[in-house]
């Protein structure tokens, strides 16, 4: 009798695991097929309502680039350098203007931001006010009356030009201002050609540490411009010639002068 129980046990075990493998598959198969329904009536949605779906995904990608913009400030109309946030300014980034007037404190610029349609005016901060102008200095540079006169002439009022964000102090921006030259697709340095002129003099970079990276770069770019300046002897650095020099060391002599007072007396 032990014998026949045990001889039966195997076989009552291997039925009782195929009976749950059955079941296992089973359970798969039904599984499967519930998954393939809900894919099938999710594919059935969307090609019914194609519109509605298309209409959804354009509002989530207007929604996406509302928040983007929005995040890094891409379409904002800065009013004055205070409104410029900070990591503009550690980046370096550059903003478009439009330059409105050269005074003795610098350049007044109205900052002009991206334009996108449809989003910029929703997004806009400042409507229906007056634009106001930043106060642009050229970093680097310290001007002569000349160089003001030549940016009066070469910066007119509503063109364009390109601000490289280098430091900010109070209500003023230190940048690289560029412009594009009249006629020509590309731009040039403005702060480089007053000095490359002789119109300007290397001044210190402010608001940026003397041993920073940033300082040494912008300050050997500006040096090479003045150098060049002086060895060719433009605006400042123009030497008289020897017929000049000969005339106004005569001028200044004591003997010319004494002369000149006594024909002055006969």
């Amino acid at each position: 009798m032990r014998r026949q129980n045990v001889n039966n046990m195997p076989e009552s075990f291997g039925e009782t695991e195929s009976e749950g493998g059955r079941t296992v598959i089973q359970q798969r198969d039904h599984g499967n097929q519930s998954s393939h329904n809900i894919v099938s009536v999710i594919s059935q949605f969307a090609d019914d309502n194609l519109t509605l779906v298309r209409n959804i995904s354009t509002g989530l990608a207007v929604a996406g680039v509302v928040v983007i913009a929005r995040s890094i400030k891409l379409i904002t109309r800065f009013q004055a350098a205070s409104e410029i946030p900070a990591r503009f300014i550690e980046r370096n980034v550059s903003l478009r203007g439009k330059v409105q007037s050269i005074t003795e404190r610098g350049v007044e610029v109205e900052h002009v931001p991206i334009y996108l349609p449809v989003l910029s005016p929703l997004l806009s901060k400042h409507k229906g006010v007056s634009t106001s102008t930043i106060l642009v200095h050229l970093a680097g540079v310290e001007l002569t009356p000349e160089g003001r006169e030549w940016l009066q002439k070469n910066l007119a009022p509503a063109q364009t030009v390109w601000l490289k964000l280098i430091s900010r102090e109070d209500d003023t921006l230190h940048c690289l201002v560029s412009r594009s030259r009249q006629g020509l697709m590309w731009s040039y340095c403005v702060n480089e050609e007053v000095l490359r002129l002789g119109l300007a003099r290397t001044a210190p970079v402010v608001g940026v540490l003397p041993d920073s990276r940033l300082y040494w770069r912008v300050h050997k770019r500006l040096h090479r411009a003045e150098v060049r300046a002086e060895r060719k002897g433009r605006g400042l650095w123009k030497q008289d010639s020897l017929w000049e020099r000969a005339s106004r060391a005569v001028r200044d002599s004591a003997l010319f002068r004494l002369m000149r007072r006594i024909f002055k007396r006969t």
